[in-house]
């Protein structure tokens, strides 16, 4: 299997390209090559696969073998790898998937090759039940949640997969490894839950940490952040746009007010390729 190493801010994929469809043993594969003692080492496995509907299809198999619905990093991961390597050859593209349907990639390419990509995450999904939580608020925002004896209070959101908003005083500090597991299987959450601990430090910026469902702690979060702008903005304590800032860098959100869609701007790096 050939496979491209890549990364979004610190947060890596095996991007995987050619099949027409998952391998049926695709959940053993991410376990073993995902893993970073024994493997090759990797958040998830991501396949590019046909569309019917967009460019491209993209799955995200993660490091427990466990399906993503959606993934910001790695959609602008697959948006760069098609480009750079003439699989399209135009800067608006589409990319198909499972949870947040066919979303709108633009490009911005120099000398020949993607520095950044500006994805349309499109709309969130606030309605508690829908996200899903087994609450019916809608938005559900500022709700009492204890995990393991703690006390937090968090903001529900998808962006196509479900997102836990959770405001400390210092997130870059915060004990990520102690209260993300907890929170990620709460009750409240039927399918778990990615969680973020986010800390604002001004009208346009946030600082994040991330414990992602089927991953654990990971160096960023595209639909994270997303989420975390959109609580900020319910919570009234950002402006509708701003740089969260993550342990692997800084994404720019946008959660436009007239198409009520969430944009996000941000770099794709490759790493190496190789075959295994």
């Amino acid at each position: 299997m050939e496979f491209t190493k890549m990364h979004g801010l610190g947060n890596d994929f095996l991007v995987i390209y050619g099949e027409l469809e998952l391998p049926e043993n695709v959940s053993e594969l991410a376990i073993k090559y995902c893993n970073r003692f024994f493997g090759v080492g990797a958040d998830g496995l991501v396949f590019i696969l046909p569309s019917d509907e967009a460019d491209f299809r993209m799955r995200i198999i993660n490091s427990d073998g466990t399906e993503a619905e959606q993934c910001g990093n790695a959609i602008r991961c697959v948006s760069k790898f098609v480009y750079d390597n003439g699989y399209i050859n135009k800067q608006q593209i589409t990319i198909e998937t499972i949870g947040a349907g066919v979303q709108q990639v633009s490009l911005q390419v120099e000398q020949g090759t993607v520095k950044t990509a500006r994805v349309d995450m499109g709309e969130p999904v606030l309605d508690g039940l829908a996200i899903p939580t087994t609450l019916e608020g809608n938005p559900v925002i500022n709700h009492h949640i204890d995990a393991g004896g703690a006390e937090f209070s968090f903001t529900a959101v998808s962006m196509g997969n479900p997102h836990c908003v959770i405001y400390v005083d210092d997130a870059p500090e915060f004990d990520l490894g102690t209260w993300g597991p907890q929170i990620e299987v709460h009750s409240y959450f039927p399918r778990k839950v990615n969680v973020e601990f986010a800390t604002v430090t001004s009208r346009d910026r946030v600082e994040m940490r991330v414990w992602e469902r089927g991953a654990g702690p990971t160096l960023a979060c595209g639909t994270g952040a997303c989420a975390t702008l959109v609580s900020s903005v319910l919570n009234g304590l950002t402006d509708r746009a701003a740089w969260i800032g993550l342990k692997g860098g800084d994404l720019f959100i946008e959660w436009d007010e007239h198409d009520n869609h969430v944009y996000m701007t941000g770099p794709a790096e490759v790493v190496y390729q190789g075959n295994v």
